[in-house]
């Protein structure tokens, strides 16, 4: 299958947008899973960790923080690409069905509007401290936690990458 930039485009959502794809949705009774994150750098370990993700339900959500939002949470010189470049790259991958991008520090208010019936985050949670746990286990939903790809990380890359140039 072949994809253009426009059906890549057309996979990024604005909030009139998601509540219509949803809608659609849950009159075709698909279920949905959910995960969120920066994705930054992508690299190996993101890879791995949204195809294990995405088969869990029949679509997938992606929530993307926004670049005021990574800031917060990684600090001034993050993020390294910017909210644009990071939507469309996401957006392009296979196995994501599509792309939001969420402002605040965590994605509590998204999770509550997309009520999946998977919500996905790494091991290095417990189900239970997941953001958006009680939202989705309220409505019979599940939380699940996937085992992350040992020795691959944005920062470890963004630390490899400063070594290199100051030796």
């Amino acid at each position: 299958m072949k994809f253009s930039i426009d059906s890549i485009q057309h996979k990024i959502l604005d909030q009139h947008s998601l509540e219509l794809v949803l809608n659609e949705i849950r009159q075709k009774n698909k279920t949905i899973v959910f995960s969120n994150g920066c994705f930054d750098l992508v690299h190996k370990g993101h890879i791995e960790y949204l195809a294990k993700a995405s088969v869990l339900a029949d679509v997938m959500i992606l929530g993307l923080n926004t670049d005021a939002s990574v800031s917060k949470l990684k600090g001034i010189h993050r993020p390294l690409q910017d909210q644009s470049a990071r939507t469309l790259l996401m957006a392009s991958l296979q196995f994501v069905d599509y792309v939001i991008l969420f402002d605040e520090e965590t994605p509590l208010e998204l999770i509550t509007v997309v009520q999946p019936d998977v919500l996905v985050k790494g091991n290095d949670y417990k189900a239970e401290d997941v953001v958006g746990y009680d939202v989705v286990t309220k409505k019979g939903g599940t939380v699940q936690t996937i085992e992350l790809t040992e020795g691959y990380s944005t920062t470890k890359i963004v630390e490899k990458i400063i070594k290199s140039l100051s030796e």
